[in-house]
């Protein structure tokens, strides 16, 4: 039987989106980590047109940008679900117009793999499908 989570986090950016997941363990940088002309992670995973799921974010200043430079080059993820986003993150998701939701639960990044189709809703709903 196939896993289906569904939980409420805090919309920081409302919106709706779906895609395929591409999930991150432990924290992600933007300034480092993300290649902002390609939209690719530095193990070169794919993040365009997908819902990007990472536990936290560390990062630089400049991150806001590459979160910008994701958008000005059409590789931008549909969508953002972190455990914690820092004010970095959030600016730069406000200025791309990226759905980001935050304070999601544990259990769910946890759960959440690769693949896995997750859904975001403007009111800060997130429900992954296929995890494991």
């Amino acid at each position: 039987m196939p896993c289906r989570l569904e939980a409420r986090g805090r919309p920081l950016v409302p919106g709706d989106a779906r895609g395929e997941a591409v999930v991150v363990r432990g924290p992600i940088s933007f300034y480092g980590d993300v290649d902002p002309e390609r939209g690719t992670l530095r193990d070169g995973r794919s993040i365009a047109g997908r819902v990007l799921v990472a536990e936290r974010s560390r990062g630089s200043t400049v991150g806001s940008y590459v979160i910008l430079g994701l958008r000005y080059n059409r590789v931008a993820p549909a969508a953002i679900v972190m455990g914690e986003a820092e004010p970095i993150v959030v600016a730069g998701a406000v200025l791309a117009g990226i759905p980001l939701v935050d304070r999601v639960p544990r259990e769910l990044l946890e759960a959440a793999r690769d693949g896995a189709v997750v859904e975001v809703r403007r009111d800060g709903r997130v429900v992954v499908d296929g995890c494991g």
